[in-house]
């Protein structure tokens, strides 16, 4: 912990990528490829071996799903109609090799994800780059995990069915 206020100035990458599918299923395939977390499963584990078995099963395509937020109903009184819902997507698992070095990764663990309907109705994916995070925090262990994320976002993307944008 320091004992002097510090400020971190860094350049995120953020993607936008349609995913060619109506909304509504899209969050559908999403949430069925990046289920909810069991807390309470991992709760009452007492072995961080048994934590990462669990996680191997839980997590398909690498991610869980920790919170969902349908942001729609809380603008519609604007008159906004667009369709919006954020997630925090990660592994806990994985999470840990930065935490262990600096717990204020958790800033951006779990990774926030957002999938929103364009003006036609069909879906669209947006995060910024995880490395792009990570690198932030100037230590070679955390940017490299941010590397490793990279790579698990895109492999969740092709499982989507779309391109990778990195």
């Amino acid at each position: 912990m320091t004992n002097t206020a510090a400020t971190s100035t860094y350049t995120a990458r953020r993607s936008t990528v349609p995913l060619y599918r109506p909304y509504d299923e899209a969050v559908r395939n999403f949430e069925h490829m990046v289920p909810a977390v069991d807390p309470a499963r991992f709760f009452k584990l007492d072995t961080w071996d048994a934590v990462v078995r669990l996680m191997s099963q839980e997590a398909p395509h690498e991610f869980l799903r920790y919170q969902s937020l349908d942001i729609s109903p809380f603008m519609a009184a604007s008159g906004a109609t667009g369709e919006c819902v954020v997630y925090l997507m990660g592994n806990h698992v994985i999470a840990e090799r930065m935490y262990r070095h600096d717990p204020s990764v958790m800033l951006y663990a779990p990774l926030r994800v957002v999938i929103q309907a364009d003006v036609s109705g069909q879906a669209v994916f947006v995060i910024d780059q995880p490395s792009t995070l990570f690198a932030s925090f100037h230590d070679p262990a955390i940017t490299a995990v941010g590397h490793e994320l990279d790579e698990k976002v895109s492999a969740l993307l092709v499982a989507l069915g779309v391109e990778s944008p990195w």
